[in-house]
């Protein structure tokens, strides 16, 4: 290996390990914002989770030029592959627009009237598990959006205690990056390895999808019973009012753009130009339109370049640290590996092992979903939950140590559901 690739591997390493203690330390920077004001704008910048990787990544890019030279960086740039930020931005952005949520919300509505309960426990409920499933059809990063969009609503903005908005996130974290598990297509750490280990959306959901599904209502059950008395207090989805109201002929035609850019995930120049006709469409139409969640979403998928940029030079220590590892062993490594890297780049590696076990992949796979709610860099999803639920938390920050703690509660009910359910 070159001697200048091995001096970027060592940069980007040591980058990428200051990338995570800053993910820890988004509360110092959020407090340093209010005890000097002079530059709170730097400081709440240094305080939102999404800058973290994107702001290393710069830093990183910036060394590798006055170091290697511009040729290397520019290059190195331009052989990463942005598809993904690129995709969930496009899709979060379309998936929070007024018309999906308006028509998610009056499903959810309508089923919660099912259910011999309290309403507002009803829509918890289904909030925390109908939705996360759903992400394995309509991709794990609309699934999170609808589903953190529908909490914020009904609940976290009637000012939940700080145990429930924990739990509540911890809880959304970890159903949704389980939750994808049911087909081949729809979460990041399946796509990464299931063409490569030729698994089909069958082999998926008679592996996987089955012990998610039930993990994923396990927790959402849990919760909810344990809080109900907060929750029915507190939670409320209101009545739409009349003029929000959404023809059913524009929610059809925003999920035929939401269709179009999940059939179309992996081409970008088709999923962008349908993203530029849905902004078109929904400038013409701008009556049925709230502000489109751009900023919101441009931040994840800043986020994600980062873990792209960073990510991509972390092989020469990941790979032999799950290479030939006994099963058992390799699924508890994974689950608690996906907490600082990243669990599709933890997959994509694994897929480049030759000649493994059926057991190893297994055991991969099912550890790096299981421990994609321990952090926010844990499942790419996460920030876009995390940028739309963040403003109702105390200082409009999430504790990192806050959310781990209270994600190994349901992370330890996915465990063993994969581990106990055969």
């Amino acid at each position: 290996m070159p001697q200048s690739l091995s001096m970027i591997e060592l940069l980007a390493t040591t980058i990428f390990a200051v990338a995570i203690l800053h993910t820890f330390s988004t509360k110092f920077f959020a407090h340093l914002a209010h005890a000097q004001p002079a530059h709170a704008g730097f400081w709440h910048l240094l305080s939102e989770v999404e800058v973290v990787f994107g702001f290393w990544a710069f830093v990183f890019v910036v060394l590798v030029f006055f170091t290697q030279g511009k040729a290397t960086a520019v290059d190195y740039l331009e052989a990463r592959n942005f598809t993904e930020p690129f995709f969930v931005f496009a899709i979060m952005v379309i998936a929070a627009s007024r018309p999906i949520l308006k028509g998610v919300e009056a499903t959810v509505k309508t089923l919660s009237g099912i259910f011999p309960v309290n309403r507002a426990l009803a829509i918890y409920f289904l909030s925390l598990s109908l939705l996360p499933l759903l992400g394995s059809f309509i991709t794990e990063p609309a699934a999170m959006t609808l589903a953190a969009l529908m909490l914020k609503d009904g609940f976290y903005r009637h000012g939940l205690s700080r145990q429930l908005r924990y739990a509540t996130l911890a809880v959304l974290f970890v159903n949704v990056s389980i939750g994808g598990t049911l087909t081949n297509f729809a979460a990041p750490p399946v796509l990464m390895a299931a063409d490569a280990w030729g698994w089909s959306s069958y082999y998926m959901l008679i592996h996987f999808g089955w012990k998610s599904a039930f993990a994923v209502f396990l927790n959402a059950s849990f919760v909810t019973w344990y809080f109900r008395n907060e929750i029915a207090a507190k939670g409320k989805l209101a009545e739409t009012p009349k003029s929000e109201r959404v023809p059913m002929v524009v929610v059809a035609i925003h999920l035929a753009f939401l269709g179009g850019v999940v059939a179309f995930s992996h081409h970008p120049v088709v999923f962008l130009g349908l993203f530029l006709f849905f902004l078109g469409y929904t400038e013409a139409y701008s009556r049925y339109q709230d502000r489109l969640l751009l900023r919101e979403a441009l931040l994840v998928a800043f986020f994600l370049s980062g873990l792209v940029v960073l990510g991509a030079l972390q092989q020469w220590w990941l790979q032999p640290a799950i290479s030939g590892v006994e099963p058992t062993a390799i699924f508890f490594l994974a689950t608690g590996l996906t907490a600082i890297t990243d669990n599709a780049a933890l997959t994509y590696l694994a897929s480049l092992i030759p000649d493994v076990s059926t057991e190893f992949k297994h055991a991969v796979m099912a550890g790096a979903v299981a421990g994609g709610g321990l952090t926010v860099i844990a499942n790419a999803p996460n920030p876009a939950g995390l940028s739309i639920l963040r403003s109702d938390f105390e200082d409009q920050a999430v504790s990192p140590m806050g959310l781990l703690l209270s994600a190994l509660p349901p992370t330890a009910v996915a465990v063993c559901a994969f581990v106990l359910l055969g």
